[in-house]
C-alpha cells in the first residue's frame, strides 16, 4: 500500500522544498504557485482521483456479474491518468485493480503482457486489452451498462 503513495509523497515534499526556495528567495506569489503544482501533480499521481480499488478476484467476480471491463492501473501511471481522465463519470462504472496494491492482479497483468507489468490493461469479456483508447473503452461501457450483463446472442436484434 505504500508504494501507491511513495510518488505523490515525493512531489509534495519536493515541492515544498522548491517552494521554500523561491519564497526564502523574496517571491512568495511564486512560491505560492509552485507549491500549487506540485500539490495538483501529487494528486493526479496519487489512488485519490482514481476510483475504490478492488482485488483483482472481487473485480472478475463482479465483472462477470454485470459484464463490465476491469482496469488494473497503478498509481503514477501517465496512461492510467489519461484512460481515468478521458473517462470522466463513465470511470466509476469500471472496476479499479491497483496492481500495487493486489499482487494477483500484478500476476494476472504480467501474464498477459510477456512479463511486463504494462498498465493500464482492461479485461472485458475475458480477453486483455493493453492501453485502450478511451472512446473505445466508453462505449464498451455504455453496452455493458445498457445490456445489464448480460450477454446478446450475436444473431439476436436490438
Amino acid at each position: 500500500m505504500t508504494r501507491s503513495w511513495t510518488l505523490p509523497t515525493l512531489l509534495g515534499l519536493g515541492g515544498a522544498v522548491i517552494a521554500t526556495g523561491v519564497f526564502l528567495s523574496g517571491v512568495p506569489g511564486a512560491a505560492a504557485l509552485v507549491l500549487l503544482w506540485f500539490a495538483l501533480l501529487a494528486v493526479a499521481h496519487s489512488p485519490v482521483i482514481f476510483p475504490r480499488s478492488v482485488s483483482a478476484q472481487e473485480a472478475r467476480r463482479r465483472g462477470a456479474a454485470d459484464g463490465r471491463p476491469v482496469v488494473f492501473w497503478r498509481p503514477g501511471c501517465a496512461y492510467c491518468l489519461r484512460l481515468r481522465i478521458r473517462l470522466g463519470r463513465d470511470a466509476g462504472r469500471l472496476h479499479w485493480v491497483d496492481i500495487w496494491r493486489d499482487p494477483a492482479g500484478a500476476a494476472e497483468v504480467r501474464a498477459v503482457n510477456d512479463g511486463n507489468e504494462t498498465v493500464p490493461t482492461v479485461v472485458l469479456d475475458g480477453r486483455p486489452y493493453v492501453n485502450p483508447d478511451p472512446g473505445w473503452l466508453r462505449e464498451r461501457i455504455s453496452t455493458a451498462v445498457r445490456d445489464g450483463g448480460k450477454r446478446a446472442d450475436p444473431g439476436e436484434r436490438r
